[in-house]
């Protein structure tokens, strides 16, 4: 008989070296995963500015999106409101080429809110953009207009429905759990409809919301987490996928509990934070969904707003609601300019940039790229700004973004800036440029 020692050795160092290949292309992957979506989030966060749209039959008639239903909106007719809506002025180049004139980096459209009806012809649910008058999908041009401009397409989906069968509550204003409802098949309803859009669109990231409500948990969020990850590993999603958030209060969250990739404080601007991601939300009008003779958010504020989250580290994401007949109401289109003609001469202080190193007050904000600190001066008839020292830095000049001048004063504890002697109606950018790096220095109080 053969003697089979050596076989068994051969055998042996086959599998093991089997086994370390396993494992060197099993680590491989998941360290590309992990990379390829850190590397996504930080790209995005260097984006800083996006466009929120708030869509649906709901607008014909004028009232809240999801919210109005069941209250200023009987059920029944809000449920019936697709029956009628025909977009027919609809046009996706035209929202996309305004957002890329806002200077926006990426834009955000409900695909799914609250009501649940789905402006793509999903094949889960025949309450979708497909059994309206209209008929075509909304999402597909929206993705070439998108690809054109060079503009990120994001996706907002509820992932509450009250209009669903198997999801539990069927109002916001009636919390009734309905006893033939299944969770378990809606999560799969779920499941297969994000499956639908990232596979048909390719979504750079997805904003989820209404989690918020009792049949939903945390588990539920992690599976669903998990789910769109193995989909697309370098996809980026909210914290709307469970219960721990800043939201309207704007709370300090317990980082460990959330369940997504970046925070999410709504209608305020986010508290500074150099460690977590987090984009504030806010509407340009009063409300989310397009309402007749708004009232709508002035410059000077939109640009405070932009300036302090930015200068507090996150991204804005700001929300239009479009009319009835597809079109961006022409005011909110106006703003929208402005806002970009503003960034024109002033993104080089919001792109790409990190909050800080000062917290953002009423009177100005602070970013820093390289060795440069830009005070966003909020307050344009402010004659002078003093500030506290910077630790282990010199200040080896000061000037506004026009190239004017400015004397800098250096006491013991702080030095003042005289300000722009020039006549300003809107906020603008003084930059201090530094003896050395100023993305290192830590947040001075």
């Amino acid at each position: 008989m053969k003697n089979s020692t050596p076989d068994k050795k051969v055998n042996s160092s086959l599998r093991l070296f089997s086994l370390i290949l396993f494992l060197c292309v099993a680590y491989s992957f998941t360290y590309g995963q992990q990379t390829g979506a850190s590397a996504s989030l930080k790209n995005f966060m260097d984006n800083r500015f996006g466009l929120f749209i708030h869509w649906g039959p709901v607008s014909l008639r004028g009232t809240e999106i999801g919210w109005s239903r069941d209250r200023e909106v009987p059920k029944d007719d809000y449920d019936s409101l697709y029956k009628e809506f025909n977009p027919v002025l609809y046009d996706a180049d035209a929202w996309v080429s305004l957002a890329k004139e806002a200077g926006m980096k990426y834009l955000t459209i409900t695909t799914r809110h609250h009501d649940g009806f789905c402006i793509w012809p999903t094949k889960y649910t025949d309450y979708n953009i497909s059994n309206t008058p209209y008929k075509k999908d909304i999402l597909k041009p929206l993705s070439e207009a998108c690809k054109k401009y060079g503009i990120k397409l994001c996706f907002y989906y509820s992932i509450l429905d009250w209009h669903h069968p198997d999801y539990p509550i069927h109002s916001a204003y009636d919390t009734t759990l309905d006893p033939h409802a299944n969770m378990g098949r809606y999560i799969l309803f779920m499941k297969d409809q994000l499956r639908e859009l990232i596979t048909n669109y390719n979504p750079y990231m997805l904003w989820f919301d209404g989690q918020w409500e009792k049949p939903w948990t945390d588990e539920m969020g992690k599976e669903l987490y998990n789910y769109v990850k193995g989909l697309k590993p370098d996809i980026i999603t909210n914290n709307r996928l469970g219960k721990e958030m800043a939201a309207t209060n704007n709370k300090k969250i317990d980082v460990l509990k959330m369940i997504g990739d970046y925070d999410t404080p709504e209608q305020v601007v986010g508290r500074l934070n150099m460690e977590l991601p987090w984009e504030s939300c806010f509407t340009l009008g009063q409300q989310w969904a397009w309402k007749p003779n708004d009232k709508i958010s002035s410059l000077s504020n939109c640009l405070s707003i932009l300036s302090k989250t930015a200068g507090s580290n996150g991204n804005l994401l700001l929300n239009v609601g479009p009319m009835p007949d597809g079109r961006i109401e022409m005011r909110q289109a106006k703003r929208l300019k402005e806002i970009g003609r503003w960034l024109e001469e002033n993104g080089a202080a919001i792109y790409s940039t990190k909050g800080g190193p000062f917290p953002p007050t009423g009177s100005f904000a602070t970013t820093r790229k390289g060795n440069k600190i830009y005070i966003h001066v909020l307050e344009p008839d402010l004659s002078t700004l003093s500030l506290p020292l910077i630790p282990e830095r010199k200040i080896n000049r000061a000037y506004t973004m026009s190239g004017e001048r400015l004397s800098v004063t250096t006491g013991e504890e702080s030095f003042t800036i005289k300000l722009s002697s020039e006549k300003h109606q809107l906020q603008y950018i003084v930059i201090l440029e530094l003896d050395g790096d100023a993305e290192t220095i830590p947040i001075i109080q």
